[in-house]
């Protein structure tokens, strides 16, 4: 069996790797356009950062073998033609024509089975000054050495970060470590889209901490200088730099298979089946130029990974050699470091919930990720999304300095096996002090939606509340914190009554039965016991501030 793979980052040296295990007469031949094969892009970002030292490490094995074309010989039976381009494929003749970059000549390759690996691209958007020196992508190696190569001749003292997304973000530390002075400019209202707003607007609040500017709802209209881009105009106002990285996000590279007649997905990636099959039988395709499919809606989605890629080309592998894999699909998990904070997400966010026709409940929990006298422990921030009639769990976000990604990966689990909240509230999960609160954070978070959909808890999200002081609600707030507290972190955006918890149900004739309160303490543990008191002695329109003060972002 002939086989033949075009793409050689990701998902088609998996695929190829895997084929040849299972099928060890199988003839493998990976065709790569550009020098490097099976390099971790995800890693660039680091390597800029000068956390990972040389380039090496980013194409080794774990055990320092570089993945050359004379390693995928000699170790996975592989031929590897790289700086080779692959120019059309005819699926009557079963055949590629390919051309080396090198000498120019051109040759067919013929295939029984072949694999499109063809990634993606950056997309570069139509500024004036794109082409300056000083404006780069960050995708291939070539652009990390050039930017790196920048930084060590002083000429990375103020960058401008176009676009908040995953690598825009993971840009602004690596180049920060250097000590550049930082500006994100992103086009849409808040950075990380893929994030609910109540969570980025604490990561943007913690990038300004370090000294990042950022700057939303603004629109790039050109990149002027002398040859280089000296200046950044936008719609609101200029920024002066010395660098610009413009990290707008990728578009699934189908050129190949646009051409050859294969059917394209809604979301610009190849179509293929859970099998990895496009509309060929003869043709599979993995990685980040196919389209997946969101597993709780079940709708065709776009999200370029290389944990994804890996997966996606095994699955090929195995069907190729005839047998029977399939990849389910994807709930869009994802986690980047911020400096010091976590940020992470898995599943649906709260619009796409409800834009998916889930009556949605949500609930935001805020505690210490260990024992909270253990002195390792950090504040971690959640925000789980379920749906109200079946109780499942729909989604999880995680913002904050502590160990937010194991939280995020129980919720992926238990999001694919369609557990409810109340499932997840009984998980058998790890604890130690050193490790996590008796009750997890994400056990707590989830009990706390059972609570609402109960209609034991009764929350009002910052955003809720912000929205009701806007339009003049008659809102009065109780403070249930101790007179210590309340002078070291305090709250004015309303009429507030502090009476400590312990001297509630001696106060509470003090407050008016007439009146909306709002409960609220430092993560809201109190204020929903404050809540039960008040609600006790019979008053009936009490709310609690979900996340209590840690989590409002305004």
């Amino acid at each position: 069996m002939k086989v033949v793979i075009i793409g050689g980052v990701a998902a088609g040296p998996k695929t190829g790797a895997k084929i040849s295990r299972l099928a060890p007469d199988a003839q493998v031949t990976l065709v790569e356009k550009g020098e490097f094969l099976s390099y971790a892009g995800c890693g660039l970002p680091y390597y800029v950062a000068g956390e990972v030292k040389e380039q090496k490490e980013l194409m080794c094995t774990p055990v320092g073998v570089v993945r050359d074309p004379v390693f995928f010989q000699n170790v996975k039976n592989m031929r590897v033609l790289n700086r080779t381009e692959a120019l059309g494929i005819d699926r009557q003749q079963k055949t590629i024509r390919i051309r080396d970059l090198k000498s120019g000549q051109e040759q067919l390759l013929a295939y029984d089975k072949l694999v499109l690996a063809t990634g993606a691209y950056p997309v570069r958007p139509p500024i004036p000054g794109m082409d300056f020196s000083n404006v780069f992508s960050v995708q291939k190696i070539e652009d990390a050495e050039a930017i790196r190569e920048a930084v060590a001749q002083n000429k990375a003292r103020d960058v401008v970060i176009v676009g908040g997304g995953l690598i825009g973000i993971e840009m602004t530390e690596a180049l920060a470590r250097h000590g550049a002075r930082i500006t994100v400019v992103e086009r849409l209202p808040a950075i990380l889209p893929m994030m609910d707003p109540e969570l980025v607007a604490h990561v943007i609040r913690h990038l300004e901490s370090k000294g990042v500017k950022v700057r939303c709802s603004t629109a790039v209209q050109s990149f002027e200088g002398s040859g280089s881009a000296q200046i950044v105009k936008t719609d609101q106002g200029d920024i002066p730099c010395d660098m610009v990285i413009v990290a707008v996000g990728v578009r699934p590279n189908v050129f190949l298979a646009k051409d050859a007649g294969l059917e394209i997905g809604k979301t610009g990636g190849i179509k293929v089946s859970a099998h990895m099959q496009t509309s060929d039988p003869d043709i599979y395709a993995a990685g980040d130029c196919v389209q997946a499919v969101e597993l709780v809606s079940g709708e065709p989605c776009y999200v370029p990974l290389g944990s994804t890629a890996n997966k996606q080309g095994r699955v090929a592998a195995v069907n190729v050699c005839g047998g029977d894999d399939v990849f389910p699909g994807v709930l869009g998990t994802a986690v980047i470091k911020v400096f010091d904070y976590t940020v992470a997400r898995t599943g649906l966010s709260e619009e796409q919930a409800r834009k998916a026709g889930f009556e949605v409940v949500t609930a935001l929990s805020s505690a210490p990720d260990k024992a909270h006298y253990y002195p390792a422990a950090k504040t971690i921030m959640l925000k789980v999304i379920a749906d109200r009639k079946s109780r499942r769990l729909l989604g999880l976000q995680v913002v904050g300095p502590g160990e937010g990604d194991k939280r995020v990966d129980v919720a992926a689990t238990a999001i694919t096996a369609r557990m409810t909240v109340d499932d997840v509230a009984h998980l058998d999960l790890a604890y130690a002090p050193p490790y996590s609160p008796a009750m997890d954070n994400i056990i707590t978070a989830c009990d706390i939606v059972r609570n609402k959909i109960d209609g034991v808890f009764e929350g009002i999200t910052p955003v809720e509340i912000k929205e009701s002081l806007e339009r003049g609600d008659n809102i009065l707030f109780l403070d249930v914190r101790s007179p210590a507290e309340v002078a070291a972190m305090p709250f004015t955006l309303g009429p507030v009554v502090n009476i400590p918890l312990g001297g509630l149900r001696q106060r509470w004739a003090e407050l008016p039965r007439n009146r909306q309160i709002v409960a609220f303490c430092k993560i809201s543990l109190r204020g929903y016991e404050a809540a039960m008191i008040l609600q006790g002695e019979g008053f009936t329109n009490v709310k609690v501030m979900d996340g209590g003060l840690v989590m409002w972002p305004f």
